[in-house]
């Protein structure tokens, strides 16, 4: 039987929210410095608290990571879903896998663990990386049937694209964002420019 992966909530008591606060807070800070493997004590410190509270909170790693970046993943499904009622479906999808690459990577190595998420029902992403896939792949169907991206591009490959151009973006020198470039350049391999011809 498949274990439900632990998703951590935001306690109802007040001491408990400060605590799970402040460790969110510091965690994300961390990770943006040191990357996914920031240490757990660093950041108990950080907050302000013993390490014990931390793993009260958050008992693994991977669930530190979901709290810290689901806002954001969230963030991409609702816009995803917004995007897809209003406007040009090109656009929309582009402006979305801008923002998506954006996100993934906004650490080093979460480009990683998010793509072990999407295929791995035990972590505690997961949820939200298949809602991501879902509302990404509706985008893409919409661009299709407009016939101004190819059509044999698959959900699963522009994910592929995705977590292609995360990583360049998390492995850029200082300064540079190269996955910029990288994704143009992606996106001139699936856009259609004459779609009527």
């Amino acid at each position: 039987m498949e274990k439900t992966p632990y998703i951590a909530q935001r306690p109802k008591r007040a001491d408990g929210r400060r605590n799970y606060d402040a460790i969110l807070g510091a965690a994300r800070k961390a990770f943006a410095a040191s990357g996914s493997d920031a240490s757990l004590e660093d950041i108990a410190g950080q907050a302000g608290v013993a390490i014990g509270t931390l793993y009260r909170h958050f008992p693994t790693r991977a669930s530190l990571v979901e709290a810290a970046t689901r806002d954001g993943l969230d963030t991409l499904v609702a816009a995803a879903r917004e995007r897809a009622t209003d406007g040009d479906p090109l656009d929309a999808l582009v402006h979305w896998m801008t923002s998506a690459v954006a996100h993934i990577s906004t650490f080093r190595g979460l480009v990683g663990i998010l793509t072990e998420s999407m295929y791995d029902e035990g972590t505690p992403s997961h949820v939200a990386c298949t809602a991501m896939h879902g509302c990404g792949a509706d985008l893409l169907a919409a661009a299709q049937e407009t016939g101004r991206v190819r059509a044999d591009l698959t959900p699963d490959e522009l994910f592929d694209l995705l977590t292609a151009a995360g990583w360049v973006r998390e492995n850029s020198a200082p300064g540079r964002d190269a996955s910029t470039r990288v994704l143009e350049l992606m996106l001139e391999g699936v856009v259609v420019r004459d779609p009527g011809r």
